[in-house]
């Protein structure tokens, strides 16, 4: 059986064809079936189906929509989680470096107060020694 559905035949197609075939193929003609399946239902007993179909279209976009909008939700909130996080980093950081620069500075006022009480040490001991040799 020849194809049906192809737009140029060749001359072997149409030789070796059933005359009735033959008159099909050539004179394009196309009955009600072939209709059907190519344009697809029409007609009032397809009606209420078509507004069914459309019903059920519409809560599909609607359902896109809304999918859409929670992927651009999610994205948003993965673009603030990033920056909240760099943020955390950030802090973590500089209470690192606070925490390091108040060790230091601790010992540094330590040897400072040593270094302060020092003389007066010496000093004490010096009017100790003194003491002791005048009695």
């Amino acid at each position: 059986m020849p194809p049906k559905f192809k737009r140029h035949l060749n001359d072997d197609d149409v030789t070796g064809s059933v005359k009735s075939e033959r008159r099909n193929l050539l004179e394009d003609d196309s009955d009600e079936e072939e209709d059907f399946f190519l344009r697809g239902p029409s007609g009032p007993r397809f009606g209420p189906r078509n507004d069914k179909i459309k019903h059920v279209q519409n809560q599909v976009d609607e359902v896109i929509d809304v999918m859409q909008e929670n992927i651009t939700k999610v994205i948003e909130r993965g673009e603030r989680l990033d920056e909240l996080q760099d943020k955390s980093e950030s802090l973590s950081d500089n209470a690192t470096a606070f925490s390091n620069r108040s060790k230091q500075l601790r010992r540094q006022m330590w040897w400072r107060g040593c270094k302060v009480s020092r003389p007066e040490d010496v000093g004490s001991v010096g009017q100790h020694i003194q003491w002791w040799s005048e009695t």
